[in-house]
């Protein structure tokens, strides 16, 4: 096959309801895991970081259920700042994102 008959395979401009949803209980169970693996250390000096840690890793498991409610909703991939649809690939990154990078930047 010569270079110029070769396919090129271009990217979806949203996920799938299916995919996104995968993508976030991949992310939810990673985020369960790191939870019950920070409370059976729960024993050991550093228990200041492992405490944020633990803060981060719930905060991040609150993002990804309100992300499963949107995608349940109907506005998954939405900005909630200017309502413009967020790049997937800014969701394969992150899945949980609930804006768009522009948005991100100035709510930061």
């Amino acid at each position: 096959m010569s270079l110029d008959t070769a396919r090129i395979e271009s990217r979806p401009e949203r996920l799938t309801a299916h995919e996104a949803r995968q993508r976030l209980e991949h992310e939810r169970n990673s985020r369960l895991t790191q939870l019950q693996a920070l409370d059976e250390a729960g024993q050991s000096a550093e228990k200041h970081m492992m405490s944020a840690q633990k803060d981060t890793i719930v905060r991040v498991l609150n993002e990804i259920e309100a992300a499963l409610t949107r995608i349940h909703d109907g506005r998954y991939g939405i900005c909630l700042s200017c309502s413009t649809p967020i790049p997937v690939e800014r969701l394969e990154i992150l899945p949980y994102t609930r804006f768009c990078v522009p948005c991100q930047r100035t709510t930061a």
